[in-house]
């Protein structure tokens, strides 16, 4: 079962923060967060976007629910431009878009038992009766792997990874058809992990969901996502399904990410061993999102630049057939 209205599809979408003027009326600072990503996510699919700390894939996340200010862009869900909804259109329309966030117990309000947590949403939105939600509440513990009498627990009652199952149920509670998935199981450990990915798994064998995985952990990415989109100083650099991606990178970034992977003797695609290429090791910083270089945002940091690489910046291209790249020595 494929749920249509989670055919996600993201146009050019930047995100700047600061002002373009400071004091004085000089100059001001912006930070590019997101510079101009596109992709499209078809429904009950997932997609991964992966990279280091500070390349954009969480400013991104939330630009898309609509937590952050767009700067440029569109974001459509189904036949909806949820880009251009604002007020009560947006607030009507959250039904169909649900996030997974990184920390199960920060998400969570304390102060209120377990099954008020999952009903919430259902009492915003004005969906059913009181007793249609009680019984949809029971239904979506059942479903994500929680007893019902745990309704009346808080919080601070459950585990880690059944904290995690909560955050699913309240995610699932209005039926949406898109979940944005925020690390959602990197503080758990590794055997909770499995489980919660699991879940994921069989929820959106079920109920046709579409998945936006952001992660920085490409082991786990491997094995959840179907296409994965490499993020890198707020552009895409390489984009293309799990397997192309883990058994021939293109892109130095992206070659050099799945070099750092701790591994004894390189690591496993399919069951065959891909050893590690040689120079491949990210040496240095990132430039400064403020003001970005000119050229590929990479450069600086490649051990194959060229004066091209530092002079023009790289088109988004086709390669092969599903697998684009940004690096004009490819």
């Amino acid at each position: 079962m494929i749920n249509a209205d989670g055919d996600l599809k993201v146009e050019n979408l930047k995100v700047h923060f600061g002002k373009k003027t400071g004091l004085f009326g000089g100059p001001g600072q912006v930070v590019h967060a997101v510079d101009g990503v596109s992709f499209d996510v078809p429904a009950g699919s997932t997609l991964g976007i992966v990279g280091e700390s500070g390349s954009g894939k969480s400013t991104t996340a939330l630009a898309i629910m609509r937590l952050v200010e767009l700067t440029q862009g569109k974001v459509t869900l189904g036949e909806t431009i949820i880009s251009d909804l604002e007020g009560d259109a947006l607030r009507s329309e959250r039904r169909r878009f649900q996030m997974i966030f990184q920390d199960p117990y920060s998400s969570l309000n304390p102060r209120e038992r377990a099954g008020d947590i999952v009903k919430e949403p259902l009492h915003l939105m004005k969906i059913g009766t009181k007793a249609e939600r009680d019984d949809r509440v029971s239904e979506l513990f059942t479903q994500v792997g929680l007893r019902p009498e745990q309704q009346a627990l808080f919080p601070h009652q459950f585990s880690g990874g059944q904290r995690q199952r909560l955050g699913f149920a309240k995610a699932l509670a209005t039926t949406p058809g898109l979940i944005v998935c925020d690390e959602p199981v990197s503080a758990l450990d590794v055997a909770i992990q499995a489980q919660i990915l699991n879940l994921m798994s069989d929820l959106q064998d079920q109920m046709g969901l579409t998945y936006l995985f952001i992660s920085h952990d490409l082991g786990v990415v491997q094995h959840v996502c179907d296409e994965i989109a490499v993020m890198y100083l707020g552009q895409i650099v390489e984009q293309a399904d799990r397997l192309s991606l883990f058994s021939r990178p293109r892109h130095p970034y992206t070659k050099a990410l799945l070099a750092a992977v701790p591994t004894v003797h390189g690591s496993f695609v399919n069951g065959k061993r891909r050893l590690r290429e040689p120079g491949m090791r990210i040496k240095g910083d990132p430039p400064s999102p403020i003001n970005p270089p000119a050229g590929c945002r990479f450069a600086g940091r490649c051990p194959k630049a060229e004066d091209q690489c530092h002079e023009t910046a790289p088109a988004f291209r086709h390669i092969d057939t599903g697998h684009k790249v940004a690096c004009h020595l490819v």
